[in-house]
């Protein structure tokens, strides 16, 4: 879909992509050598290539084509910005333009043909960028960035003049940044700034200038990549790419549109294998945010809610303003990993400590009871009547002389302790002063994280602004919320990690003997009847009631005697969605004569309302559990999704579903139905058994399952109620809709 609507790249054409350009395939992973070409049951690839990017960012030689020192031109402005960068960088610059000897005091060659050495990197200053890639391809031109607009933010025709360009760079060999991008990647970094770095992504190039100018409170940068309507290069390329640089240390991105939903995945899970937070902002949370992100870039934002599922599968943090893009990823380049998930606020005010505090807990940080031994030891220096339970309150006055330290490293000392939040709501030198130095002094001295709440408004004070902001341990933060969510962050990035195995280290990759059986069973373009729709699942192994199907009242009998009474009767055509709505379900029948009347009354019905049956059901009933639903879907970004929630006839008013893209194991289960907000109904309530958890885990891996293998063939498939017995009994399929693409 993304490829015929935008001109981008589907799974399938990167796929076929040569490696080219320096790309490699992956490292080995858990020793085991990684192919590109490896691919799962359903045909999508399992690992992702590495583009060598390193010419783009630093290139030792670059063209300039449609350079240009004419007054009042644009391009005049662009190509002195790039003169003066090559020069800073030390690359040698090549003008290229057909009429002027020289641009700005260097030699200009007329044509790409020309230029008097192989160059890396050539950037595009004109209108239309397609003739000159063949020439680039000819000179053997490694990378080409594109400026020019016009193309597929702009609608139907621009997105055919995209399509153009990314099959002629496919055809080149070259890779291209671009179209519609800027200058971002040759802006000036600063080299004087050490630590782990923030690597920037960002599709809108105004979108991670806030990020950039954390430079300017000590934070160091390492690149930007400027990714544009990504025609070549896209996010998922430069995801690869900074997460095994040694220097980056988290990579911050503003994400409008993912162009290829697999490639996205395995990028993110790299990053999750090298243990590299991403931090990303993630446009269209609503519908006026994905509208907006499709003009501007031209691609699909994707269903949000699958987005937003997949995200935290592998580990992306997922804000949503700018701020907390900085403040997060300032956090995670600094901070070591932790010692412990315990958190103190520490403050001289007993309201403020009590007002982060309650904020922290209800963001689901854990605040410690500090033990009887570490108060009595706090108690040293602050008086009894103070609470140094957790929140500490320090009253004041210790910080300003001996006590302050000592408290400090009392706090830190405690094995249950990892992070110290300590707030000022506004300054109050000299003692403001000197606690930013103590807890910049501490900072030094530990491995636990330190931070700082600078509430002030005015953000000039001496203690913010040089001994906060000029300590590269101190995490110093503006708002209290930005401080809260960026710690949990924290804590979750380093769980999330330390456990983390990948799912495409286990996934399928050939098909079971299951996918033959229901294979036949599918019809292209139709929704399958009940009785059909039960043997696909039944062909997974997943237990569905006791039924036959029927076709007289005489043959319904016979059936409700085979199957034990009480039994339900229903309707069994292609074209019934929602049966229960239209009349056309019986349940509790007890005796022959109930099952004739039923079974001549569901006939009716359907002739009445004109639905063609293949049958009737007569069904085992399958009373005292819960009514679940699992579901699988095709998603035009990521391809096979799995639902699990609340099932029943109100599924679609509760809406309590959560959602997974394949592959995955049996964790991440558990964890879809920890997200349900009627998870403790699973536990049993008002004195109902517990259902049998591990039956609901295991329908839906065969769902999975079912979803890789015949995921493209199906649109959807609902298997709604799956009755979840009690523990130890299973689950049954009630009921299933499948839909065939």
């Amino acid at each position: 879909m993304l490829g015929s609507t935008h001109g981008t790249l589907t799974t399938d054409s990167r796929r076929a992509r040569v490696v080219a350009c320096g790309e490699q395939p992956a490292p080995a992973v858990h020793g085991r050598p990684a192919e590109p070409d490896d691919l799962d049951v359903s045909g999508r690839p399992l690992y992702c290539e590495v583009p060598d990017l390193d010419r783009l960012f630093r290139p030792e030689s670059l063209a300039v084509i449609g350079a240009s020192d004419a007054e009042g031109r644009p391009n005049t402005g662009i190509t002195r910005r790039l003169v003066d960068w090559a020069e800073r960088v030390g690359a040698r610059l090549h003008p290229v333009h057909p009429a002027r000897p020289s641009v700005f005091g260097l030699p200009c060659s007329p044509t790409v043909a020309d230029l008097p050495e192989q160059v890396d990197l050539a950037v595009l200053l004109v209108a239309d960028p397609l003739p000159v890639i063949e020439e680039l391809a000819q000179a053997k031109v490694k990378f080409a960035v594109v400026f020019a607009s016009g193309f597929a933010e702009t609608g139907a025709e621009g997105a055919a003049a995209q399509a153009r360009l990314t099959a002629a760079v496919e055809r080149s060999g070259l890779r291209l940044l671009g179209p519609n991008t800027n200058l971002n990647a040759f802006e000036r970094f600063r080299d004087d700034l050490e630590g782990p770095a923030i690597a920037l992504i960002t599709q809108s190039g105004h979108q991670g200038r806030p990020v950039f100018a954390l430079q300017e409170l000590g934070v160091r940068l390492s690149h930007w990549a400027p990714t544009g309507n990504e025609a070549d290069l896209e996010t998922a390329d430069f995801l690869s790419y900074f997460a095994e640089r040694p220097e980056v240390g988290v990579i911050a991105a503003y994400v409008e549109g993912i162009k290829d939903g697999r490639a996205f995945l395995l990028a993110a899970d790299r990053c999750a294998r090298r243990k590299v937070p991403v931090v990303a902002v993630k446009v269209g949370r609503t519908e006026a945010g994905a509208r907006t992100a499709a003009s501007h870039t031209g691609k699909l934002t994707g269903a949000d809610a699958v987005v937003d599922a997949a995200l935290r599968q592998y580990g992306v943090i997922r804000v949503d303003g700018l701020d907390e893009l900085q403040d997060t990823a300032t956090l995670l380049a600094r901070a070591r990993p932790p010692r412990a998930d315990g958190v103190v606020v520490y403050s001289i005010s007993g309201g403020t400590g009590a007002h982060v505090a309650d904020l922290a807990a209800g963001a689901g940080l854990r605040l410690p009871v500090l033990s009887e031994a570490k108060q009595a030891e706090l108690h040293q220096w602050i008086p009894e009547y103070l609470s140094v339970a957790n929140p500490v309150d320090n009253g004041g006055h210790p910080v300003g002389d001996e006590r302050g330290p000592r408290i400090l490293r009392a706090i830190l000392d405690d094995p249950s302790v990892g992070v110290l939040i300590c707030p000022v709501t506004g300054p109050f030198p000299p003692l403001s002063d000197k606690l930013a130095q103590d807890l910049v002094d501490a900072a030094e001295r530990t491995d636990k994280l330190v931070c700082v709440v600078w509430g002030s408004p005015v953000g000039t004070e001496h203690a913010y602004r040089e001994v906060l902001l000029g300590s590269s341990r101190v995490v110093t933060f503006r708002t209290v919320a930005n401080c809260v969510s960026a710690v949990r962050a924290y804590l979750d990035h380093h769980r999330f990690v330390d456990g983390y195995r990948s799912p495409f280290d286990e996934a399928p990759r050939t098909p079971s003997p299951s996918s033959r059986k229901a294979r036949a069973l599918l019809r292209p373009g139709q929704q399958l009847s009940e009785h059909a729709a039960k043997q696909l699942l039944r062909a997974y192994g997943i237990r569905v009631p006791r039924e036959q199907l029927v076709t007289s009242a005489a043959a319904a009998v016979r059936a409700a005697g085979l199957v034990g009474y009480p039994v339900v009767m229903k309707a069994s055509g292609a074209r019934i969605a929602h049966k229960t709505e239209l009349g056309l379900v019986k349940i509790g029948l007890t005796s022959a004569s109930q099952v004739r009347d039923a079974y001549r009354e569901l006939t009716d019905i359907a002739r009445y309302e004109d639905i063609a049956l293949d049958g009737v059901l007569v069904c085992q009933m399958v009373e005292r559990g819960l009514e679940m639903v699992v579901g699988a879907s095709h998603d035009p970004l990521f391809g096979p999704t799995v639902t699990v929630g609340l099932g029943g006839v109100l599924v679609e008013v509760l809406r309590d579903t959560a959602v997974r893209v394949p592959p995955f194991g049996e964790e991440q289960v558990r964890g879809m139905c920890a997200e349900l907000r009627g998870r403790a109904l699973l536990d049993g309530v008002r004195g109902r058994p517990p259902a049998d958890l591990d039956a609901l885990v295991e329908v839906v891996l065969r769902v999975q399952r079912m979803a890789l293998e015949l995921g493209d063939e199906l649109a959807e498939l609902d298997v709604n109620p799956l009755m979840v017995l009690p523990r130890g009994q299973g689950a049954v399929a009630l009921d299933a809709l499948v839909v065939c693409r």
